[in-house]
């Protein structure tokens, strides 16, 4: 039988699964945009070792206007990547490319919560059209 797991991690994501299921779509929020396409390049806390990359285009009819991506560090409680407010701006101010990068807020793991940060750094791009 499956026990569901219960704990700092487990919590936050859930949380943040609410906050996803809650937002309008893209399309809904911010009509205007017609299409948004998104490039993340994950790294390690330095900056330096890339870890993965993806680019994709997204379903703007479908896709939630909480743009929110997972910290790729598999221990890492109450991080991950909120470009919510970044897609806002751009969009805000039409912009047609976006490129920046943060810093993952977490703790690295559940034995270090409350003094030692993740650090995994998202380097993202946002074509976006209008």
């Amino acid at each position: 039988m499956y026990r569901q797991r219960v704990g700092p991690r487990f919590e936050h994501r859930e949380k943040a699964s609410q906050r996803i299921q809650a937002a309008p779509s893209l399309a809904t929020q911010f009509q205007k945009l017609k299409s948004l396409t998104v490039g993340l390049a994950y790294f390690d806390h330095d900056g330096v070792t890339k870890n993965s990359q993806v680019k994709y285009e997204v379903n703007i009819e479908h896709a939630k206007s909480v743009l929110l991506f997972n910290c790729p560090n598999s221990e890492c409680i109450r991080g991950d990547f909120d470009l919510t407010k970044e897609l806002e701006e751009a969009i805000t101010k039409r912009r047609k490319n976006v490129t920046g990068a943060i810093s993952c807020k977490g703790w690295q793991s559940k034995t270090v919560i409350d003094s030692v940060h993740c650090h995994n750094v998202l380097r993202y791009t946002f074509d976006l059209g209008y």
